[in-house]
């Protein structure tokens, strides 16, 4: 069975990333790409769905895991009856698409540790079992386009149970495992000199965490989310994924289980704003051209979402043979959200678009021309339903925050056409300006529910959504206005949950399926800006310390938390949470007016463990 969540370690090469549990496990790793199928599923499956682990065979008594300061190299020290050891993963940085590399060392520490390895590699998601035959240092598993290198200084034999090693490490040995994914079709890939890989990813990662310019009161919490970013990132395109995980479970036991190995435009414009308060300009840079060249052609033909190389059939399947992440059914690779209406989206692209230029991103003459073609579809399009930033499957609606975003879109387009001052575009003026007088005007008279005193989830409804939330952080009203207080007041009443915010109630069937989620972290993160902004700072600085408090021992956060079993839920370690923690450690910074700026607060104190399974 899968371990928790929360006991979980990411490594990976920003190609792709595997998930290495506190045992010594590698249950999730899809190679080459984030998106590719996986070789190792155990995570949503059983060990023989794929898994590589390294477990001492004698009693053991202690299990640290960190990651090596400011790294992406993970260390798990393990006390025995015997001695200790201490595991070290990484995955060097490539820039080959031909390879991809998972190192596993074992230091003695103390002592003499007996270690077992068992090596089980199943292609396409645990559905395709490879021929194995030997290979120099090791084996070599072929199935179809995939094959892995297992190279070692060990003794190495195949068993019904995968490849299988017994060895010994006493204190001051170090063994060195590797496994290489490469195309079927090429010759073996020539073995990785262990030493010299992990003193380069090192100082790869360090020198990297050490360009980040933001010196606030949580910056160990922001540059974890950084680096976090940075490995979510598909270095050859720049485009970032939600999470590199799939059909972890919003409910556990639960229906609600989808894929976000996608990259969406949804957090364009919190991921320009998170990398370049990180002083990460090259980053902001690829990732904003990376936009464009995914939002490229008709607008009305634009997605919420795309794949790594901004491809657009991202085709949703159930894989039975699967039983999922604590029985929670059916596991889903794909998505159908790919073609949904979704309103925010043109809001999204437009504001990143004048964002990057508000943050002197290096100029791209084809973003004003993306700006006017898709403000003229938004034009056409803003009061029509659409399907809303959660995807719910529920229906088309006339959604609050969609309309807030059309707004958005056409603000933004009347900013950059008056700050460019083409003259090509003078006539445009005038229209787009009454037509954001037009929006914002329906949105206040329309989405703004007078007896519940607070903007609501759609035109007419008197249920919430915690994405009104973002309303002062667009623009479209400040944080003082009586009715975002009203909002506020009406989700701390009905969203909240133990101190933590819900994205919307599941209980009207707004969202077309059964079950309940956790709460929504990136939504908790957004109701402490709106404390910050509206200059109740106290309760915004308690809101982060109890979110920050929730982290893993290791920094990360997933998409939910279930406050019922203080257990992370949901797709990890997911970027829209870690942005959402980047943007609020710099919005109350600024409202603090820097004060605590350069120092580091004590470090808040670990949630519960989590409920008995």
């Amino acid at each position: 069975m899968a371990s928790l969540i929360e006991d979980y370690g990411l490594i990976g090469n920003m190609r792709t990333a595997a998930l290495v549990s506190r045992r010594g496990s590698i249950d999730w790793l899809c190679m080459p790409r984030f998106d590719s199928g996986a070789c190792f599923a155990a995570l949503i499956g059983y060990d023989s769905h794929g898994a590589w682990a390294l477990t001492p065979t004698s009693g053991v008594r202690e299990r640290r895991q960190r990651y090596r300061e400011n790294t992406l190299i993970l260390e798990t020290d393990v006390v025995c009856d015997g001695g200790s050891v201490r595991l070290i993963d990484f995955m060097p940085p490539t820039g080959s698409p031909d390879r991809s590399d998972v190192v596993r060392i074992v230091e003695g520490v103390d002592g003499e540790v007996p270690m077992q390895m068992v090596l089980v590699a199943r292609f396409d998601y645990g559905a395709n079992t490879p021929w194995i035959t030997p290979a120099p240092g090791g084996f070599r598993l072929v199935a179809g386009p995939d094959a892995v290198l297992i190279r070692g200084a060990v003794p190495m034999k195949e068993t019904e149970r995968g490849i299988v090693a017994d060895f010994t490490v006493k204190k001051g040995e170090r063994v060195e495992l590797t496994l290489t994914w490469y195309p079927s079709h090429l010759p073996d890939p020539d073995a990785l000199d262990v030493g010299a890989e992990l003193a380069r990813c090192e100082r790869f990662w360090t020198e990297w965490a050490g360009r980040c310019t933001y010196q606030g009161e949580w910056r160990d919490a922001v540059i974890r989310s950084l680096i976090t970013l940075k490995a979510l990132t598909h270095a050859p395109t720049g485009a970032i994924v939600a999470a590199p995980t799939m059909a972890l479970p919003e409910e556990l036991g639960g229906v609600r289980n989808w894929d976000y190995r996608f990259c969406w435009l949804r957090d364009a414009t919190l991921t320009l704003q998170a990398l370049m308060l990180g002083g990460y300009v090259e980053e902001a840079t690829a990732f904003r051209d990376w936009l464009l060249r995914a939002a490229a052609g008709a607008p009305r033909e634009a997605q919420i979402m795309y794949d790594v190389h901004g491809g657009r059939r991202l085709t949703e399947m159930e894989l039975p043979w699967l039983p999922g992440y604590e029985d929670s059914k059916p596991v889903r690779a794909g998505n159908a959200a790919s073609e949904q209406f979704q309103l925010d989206v043109f809001g999204e692209t437009l504001g990143a678009i004048y964002r990057a230029r508000q943050l002197g991103l290096p100029p791209r003459p084809d973003a004003f021309r993306a700006a006017r073609e898709l403000i003229r579809y938004v034009g056409e399009v803003w009061q029509r339903p659409d399907d809303g930033i959660w995807e719910v499957r529920g229906g088309r609606k006339h959604f609050t925050y969609s309309k807030v975003m059309a707004w958005v879109a056409v603000d933004r387009a009347v900013r950059l056409l008056e700050e460019e001052a083409d003259p090509r575009d003078a006539e445009l003026l005038p229209g787009l300006r009454a037509l954001r007088g037009r929006i914002h005007e329906e949105v206040c008279q329309r989405g703004f529910h007078p007896q519940v005193n607070a903007f609501t989830q759609y035109y007419g409804a008197e249920i919430l959504d915690a994405s009104i939330l973002l309303i002062p952080h667009v623009g479209f009203l400040p944080a003082s206005d009586p009715r975002v207080r009203g909002t506020i007041a009406a989700i701390e009443k009905t969203l909240l949950r133990d101190g933590f915010v819900q994205r919307y109630s599941t209980e009207h069937g707004v969202d077309g399926l059964a079950g309940t989620e956790g709460a929504f972290l990136a939504c908790s993160f957004w109701l402490a800006d709106n404390y910050a902004l509206a200059g109740e700072l106290d309760k915004a600085e308690a809101l982060m310390e109890r979110l920050l408090s929730i982290r893993t021992p290791l920094g990360l956060l997933s998409e939910e938390y279930d406050p019922a079993r203080r257990r992370l839920i949901g797709n990890f370690p997911q970027g829209f949470s870690h942005l959402a923690l980047i943007s609020s450690a710099n919005v109350i910074s600024a409202a603090r007016g820097g004060q605590g700026r350069g120092k580091q607060r004590p470090k808040p104190p670990r949630a519960p463990d989590p409920a008995p399974r």
